[in-house]
């Protein structure tokens, strides 16, 4: 239940994520102005993204796949699950949190893409670096 849970928040916040991260650049690119709508669809990925967080602390704490895979470091697929996925998805929500942060202290539209656009886009990359695809694409 908390893996399905997971798996489609997961595609959930990709989803918006790239969407987030395509219009920081569009915006910054255009040099148009910071909108509500803008705020409001940084502000969804922020807040799924944590969603995402806790739900991936709790199935890493009660999946064997979680903390009680640590003792077997030499797996590589477990490896992965129980502390590369974590760990690097937990520093991709921090990016995006520092991008939120950062955004809402600028005075320009421009400088408020800017934020949200590498920061997003970081966070990004490394949700993609750290997917377990061979258990997406199964």
């Amino acid at each position: 239940m908390i893996q399905s849970i997971h798996s489609t928040l997961a595609y959930a916040v990709l989803a918006v994520l790239v969407i987030a991260v395509i219009n920081a650049f569009l915006g910054l690119s255009s040099k148009r102005n910071f909108t509500k709508n803008d705020r409001s669809l940084s502000l969804v990925v922020l807040i799924l993204s944590h969603i995402q967080l806790v739900v991936g602390l709790v199935l890493w704490v009660t999946s064997p796949l979680g903390k009680d895979a640590l003792s077997q470091m030499s797996n590589a697929a477990l490896r992965l699950t129980a502390v590369e996925h974590p760990l690097i998805n937990i520093i991709a929500i921090v990016l995006i949190t520092i991008g939120w942060s950062k955004h809402k202290k600028e005075e320009s539209s421009n400088g408020k893409f800017k934020k949200i656009g590498i920061f997003y886009a970081l966070g990004l990359l490394l949700f993609l670096s750290r997917i377990p695809w061979s258990n997406w694409m199964a």
